[in-house]
């Protein structure tokens, strides 16, 4: 198992360069420069003024050096300095991230539960009303957009109704404790959660139909073995194999979602931030964020790998 962690290790080493790679080539052939930031036409600058600036951040030297510097600096830690407010990019990522990281992590805790419930309740219970309804919904909830259901049901249940807070993630008035956070938490994550409650309920069905109709179960069940038994000791473990491929891979869509999901219930995380660093053309905060976000994903798919090898062992010994 070790050999298998450390060989999945060495795999990650050139993705991250590749990761970097393509971080730095986007922005280098986005439009424009990221001096224009400091560069107003009102101020009527010189040519000479403008190659100051530029050479000031480096931009006058060949694009593999500037790669190579931005590279070795993240190395270290040092991800640069917003441009419009000069604070450290990694300091606010990390105030930002913990806020991504309750949101995201509570909508895919609730999207693996709920969903992977009911999607062994539908393979039990396959043509029947139940799974004819479920399966409508579920393609429902991946058909709708998250910010069309945010905003529906931020009309609903926080406007109309006044069940949960419309935005935020504590209250203005009085100190934040666990259930005024889990009240402004409720109705975002369980927006967030739509995709993939109806994703993992699919698969689950589908992985589920497939492993009951196999020749062990029916071994297992001509033996007089209780229903109860042979869905939890043989069909429930084989069946979660494609799932757990699915948790990693659901991970790059919950970051997406929340984006939108953040900006329609104002909650302080990552989505917020990425969208006010493209609005002010702040390019550090941009790469910054890009390349925590790949990594967070990388490192969700290294974890994947693991949880599969520890669930498969054939994956592991080859």
């Amino acid at each position: 198992m070790l050999k298998y962690i450390l060989r999945r290790l060495l795999i990650s080493i050139p993705v991250f360069i590749a990761i970097t790679v393509i971080i730095f080539g986007l922005i280098e052939i986005a439009p424009g420069d990221i001096t224009d930031y400091f560069i107003r036409p009102e101020l009527n600058m010189t040519n000479e003024a403008e190659d100051a600036i530029r050479a000031r951040f480096g931009l006058d030297q060949p694009i593999l050096v500037r790669y190579g510097n931005w590279l070795l600096n993240v190395l270290r830690g040092d991800f640069g300095y917003r441009y419009t407010n000069g604070q450290p990019v990694l300091a606010t990522i990390s105030q930002r991230l913990s806020a991504t990281v309750l949101l995201a992590g509570t909508a895919l805790a609730i999207g693996t539960v709920v969903g992977v419930s009911l999607g062994i309740f539908t393979a039990l219970h396959q043509y029947s009303f139940w799974d004819f309804l479920l399966t409508g919904v579920s393609f429902l909830g991946i058909s709708i957009p998250s910010f069309v259901a945010g905003i529906i049901c931020l009309y609903i249940f926080s406007i109309n109704l006044g069940w949960f807070p419309s935005g935020g993630m504590r209250p203005v008035s009085q100190e934040p404790t666990l259930l005024t956070t889990l009240h402004h938490l409720a109705l975002p994550s369980l927006i967030l959660s739509l995709w993939p409650i109806a994703n993992f309920m699919r698969y689950t069905r589908f992985s589920m139909l497939e492993v009951i109709r196999a020749d062990y179960v029916r071994t297992a069940r001509g033996k007089g073995m209780r229903e109860r038994r042979i869905t939890w000791r043989h069909s429930f473990p084989n069946a979660m194999l494609p799932v757990i491929t699915l948790l990693g891979l659901s991970l790059p869509t919950l970051v997406v979602g929340a984006v939108f999901t953040e900006t329609i219930f104002s909650w302080p995380g990552m989505g917020t931030l990425y969208l006010e660093a493209v609005n002010g053309r702040d390019v550090p905060l941009l790469m910054g964020m890009n390349l925590v976000i790949a990594l967070v994903v990388l490192a969700a798919n290294l974890l994947t790998d693991i949880a599969y090898a520890l669930a498969d062992p054939r994956i592991r010994y080859d």
